[in-house]
């Protein structure tokens, strides 16, 4: 497919802002104020040259329930090739930080820890080429378009494993079967790769074989387990504290933490 549509207020700006996508047409449905992100959206669509277009809800609802009154035509989401997403893995400091997703097919899982790896400036994120959610409008979607900001490479996962060990990069796998230990007793201040597992079966055996190390988020309750939206979201945080990034004062900014 040449052309996919993005919607979702935040999916479409991000969109917008990131420039990496070929921008063809926007919906607008009829009855949206120009208030707000709306506003943004419609401002960079004039500046760009992009055709707007106000059409009757029902329109946008064909696409999907959680357009929010926007859509944007798109062309497909660009890939990095494998070379683009080691390139960070030369960089000495701060270590890179990377994320690899081990058949992950939910897509609300997917966007929710592509919106936190880009929170928590990791240096690329790879999807296994079969069997797995690739970044779709719905996975953009539920990545508040944070997506459209990240270095996502699909490839066979093993062999990019293998990649990135061959350049120093230390890989955790993130389980709490047998072996593992307690993610709060693990250095991680260092190169690193974290490779979640899929929402039903974990990490495959190939997988689990070829990590440098399993670790496990200590459960302090009655529940057994985290998702693994959650899961991942919590490692990659515990990460990026022991490798601070530069940036904004206190690593927030006002109104950052949006539903």
């Amino acid at each position: 497919m040449d052309h996919e549509w993005i919607y979702g207020r935040h999916a479409v700006r991000e969109a917008q802002r990131a420039g990496r996508r070929t921008l063809y047409r926007l919906r607008l449905a009829k009855g949206v104020q120009p208030k707000g992100i709306v506003a943004e959206v419609l401002e960079a669509a004039r500046e760009r040259g992009v055709t707007v277009e106000e059409v009757e809800r029902r329109v946008l609802d064909a696409l999907s329930d959680g357009h929010q009154g926007l859509a944007l035509e798109v062309s497909p989401y660009p890939y990095v090739s494998i070379e683009e997403f080691l390139a960070a893995s030369d960089r000495q400091a701060p270590p890179p930080l990377y994320l690899l997703l081990d058949l992950i097919q939910d897509p609300q899982n997917l966007g929710t820890l592509l919106r936190t790896a880009e929170a928590a400036g990791v240096d690329g994120a790879l999807l296994p080429a079969h069997r797995a959610a690739g970044v779709t409008p719905a996975v953009v979607n539920a990545s508040s378009g944070a997506s459209e900001h990240l270095r996502i490479v699909r490839a066979n996962l093993a062999q990019a494993i293998h990649a990135v060990k061959q350049r120093g990069v230390w890989v955790m796998g993130l389980e709490g079967g047998p072996g593992a230990i307690p993610l709060n007793t693990v250095d991680l201040a260092r190169p690193l790769a974290i490779v979640l597992g899929g929402e039903a079966a974990g990490l495959r055996p190939l997988v689990r074989r070829e990590c440098d190390l399993l670790a496990a988020i200590p459960m302090h309750g009655r529940i057994e387990s985290l998702n693994a939206a959650v899961a991942g979201s919590i490692a990659l945080y515990a990460a990026r504290l022991a490798n601070p990034l530069g940036g904004r004062a206190g690593g927030m900014r006002r109104n950052e933490v949006k539903s």
